[in-house]
């Protein structure tokens, strides 16, 4: 009996271990089937990434290219030295010389022709910061997510045709041991350029106008009659080129810390009052609304004086003279400030804020730069709201000879301008065809303002540095009174030939002072640039 059950503890207990080896190999079993199966490319990856290193070469952006053909932006091949180490994992470096081939790339770096000439249009260019890194762009998906070291537009055409400039990085892909010493190159995949951008640029007349602001702080727009964009500038200005180089922090903290604002494009982002540069629409108001004819005549008091204010003439302020019986060609000729008073109140502010807005000077001009601002052209609606304040006459005086709330770009002021000289309205362009339509603005309307502006660049007129000027130059002078210690802003805007303008363009110099004295004679070496007659 004894010997019976022993043999049952026995056969139990073999039967117990015989189930514990076969669990022991079942779970062996599944935990290499999730080893190798199920989890198998997860631990491959894991191992390739201690092995291999991607190391990204950065790709060619594209070109910008002037109208004429001469290159604006460019690349440059630069070596760098690829160092493999435990820690970094890998690091870039230039010293590059005695190194072997094999530790060697070949990348390229952004070369702004040129620098700052020509900065707020080119733009610059910025590493990739936390928020960008692996995130797609939505207008390019083709070119990935953003890689830690890749650079990107930052203003300006750079970062407005990102997409288009941005190429397709390359990759080395490398082996390395357990210390990270680089054993071999499994790979590489060259970089992808992007594409070159051509542009309405003139190079000649883009360095010309940068020479002449030199010391001065304004900006410079001139366009084509097909809204083209020519030349376009912004002083003070910035080397792009400092970006793209090591050691040059200390310029950039400085450039960011500088008062005079040298990232700030002032020809599209700057609101100045634009002075008697506004004058030619306060008369397009006058004129379509029915107010005034060419016939219309009045004779200059010299000063208006409205209850205990007085509104002078700047002939009168002074000369302490009157220009006498002045009809419209002869007052936009001489900037008569009491002829503008009067037919600006005759046409209320109303119809000179739905003029200016026809003519784009309170809306963006779409131009194909980040950074553009609206201008304002108050009404009485809009004081009574913004400020809580009733409109006076004072309020339509000061705004119909460019001053009091109004406030206007650099490119709004020559836009309109255009809308004059050429009987269309455009939204300028860099890159790309030119959008316009007609002005809508009587024909004969139109010759009136252009006759009067012809001949405030005639003798007798306000623009005496074109007297004599061949082809016959159109333009108005402006300065307007500021806040900058009784300084003023010197404008001068024109259009050339008279004809159909192959040319329009404005000139601001911020608190400079008249606008025929200061900002003239600048017009007039850029136009002798323009025409051949002046280096």
């Amino acid at each position: 009996m004894e010997q019976l059950v022993s043999n049952k503890s026995q056969s139990w207990l073999s039967w117990f271990l015989r189930g514990i080896l076969i669990l022991g190999f079942l779970v062996l079993i599944g935990r290499l089937i999730e080893l190798q199966i199920i989890k198998g490319s997860y631990f491959r990856s894991l191992s390739e990434g201690n092995r291999i290193r991607r190391v990204p070469i950065l790709a060619p952006r594209g070109r910008i290219i002037a109208r004429g053909g001469e290159i604006l932006v460019d690349n440059k091949e630069v070596r760098k030295r690829v160092v493999f180490n435990p820690d970094k994992g890998y690091e870039k470096t230039d010293d590059w010389q005695n190194a072997p081939s094999d530790e060697v790339i070949v990348e390229a770096q952004r070369d702004y022709k040129l620098g700052a000439k020509f900065a707020h249009v080119s733009g610059y260019l910025g590493e990739i910061n936390q928020e960008e890194l692996g995130k797609v762009n939505p207008k390019c998906f083709e070119k990935g997510p953003g890689k830690l070291g890749s650079l990107v537009g930052r203003s300006g055409l750079e970062q407005r045709y990102e997409c288009t400039l941005s190429g397709i990085d390359g990759e080395e892909l490398v082996e390395v041991d357990t210390t990270g010493k680089k054993i071999r190159i499994l790979g590489r995949r060259q970089p992808v350029a992007g594409k070159d951008l051509l542009i309405s640029i003139d190079f000649s007349l883009q360095e010309k106008v940068a020479g002449e602001m030199v010391g001065k702080k304004g900006a410079v727009v001139a366009m084509n009659g097909k809204g083209e964009i020519l030349a376009l500038y912004s002083n003070p200005s910035f080397d792009p080129n400092i970006f793209v180089k090591k050691g040059f922090q200390k310029e950039i903290d400085a450039l960011l810390n500088d008062p005079s604002l040298p990232f700030f494009n002032r020809a599209i982002g700057g609101l100045y009052h634009p002075g008697s540069v506004f004058k030619p629409v306060v008369a397009i108001a006058a004129l379509e609304e029915g107010k005034i004819d060419k016939d219309y005549t009045m004779t200059d008091p010299g000063v208006i004086t409205i209850g205990q204010y007085s509104y002078s003439n700047w002939y009168f302020t002074q000369y302490g003279r009157t220009e006498g019986a002045i009809g419209l060609t002869r007052a936009l000729a001489r900037s008569t400030d009491t002829f503008f008073y009067k037919i600006g109140e005759m046409a209320g502010p109303e119809a000179i804020a739905r003029w200016a807005n026809k003519m784009g000077l309170d809306v963006k001009t779409n131009i194909d730069l980040p950074g553009e601002v609206p201008g304002l052209v108050p009404t009485p609606e809009w004081k009574l709201k913004t400020k809580g304040e009733r409109w006076f006459l004072g309020n339509t005086y000061h705004i119909s000879i460019g001053q009091g709330d109004l406030a206007l770009t650099p490119i709004e002021v020559n836009r309109g301008i255009l809308a004059i000289g050429a009987g269309k309205f455009c939204e300028p362009k860099l890159y790309g065809d030119t959008s316009c339509r007609e002005a809508n603005i009587q024909i004969q309307n139109l010759e009136l303002v252009r006759e009067g502006m012809t001949q405030a660049c005639s003798p007798g007129g306000t623009g005496y540095t074109f007297f004599e000027f061949k082809p016959q130059v159109a333009c108005k002078t402006g300065t307007a009174e500021t806040n900058l210690d009784g300084k003023t802003h010197a404008w001068f805007s024109l259009f050339s030939p008279k004809e159909f303008p192959d040319i329009v363009m404005t000139v601001l110099v911020e608190g400079g002072g008249e606008g025929s004295k200061v900002a003239g004679p600048i017009a007039r070496t850029i136009l002798d640039s323009w025409y051949g007659k002046g280096i």
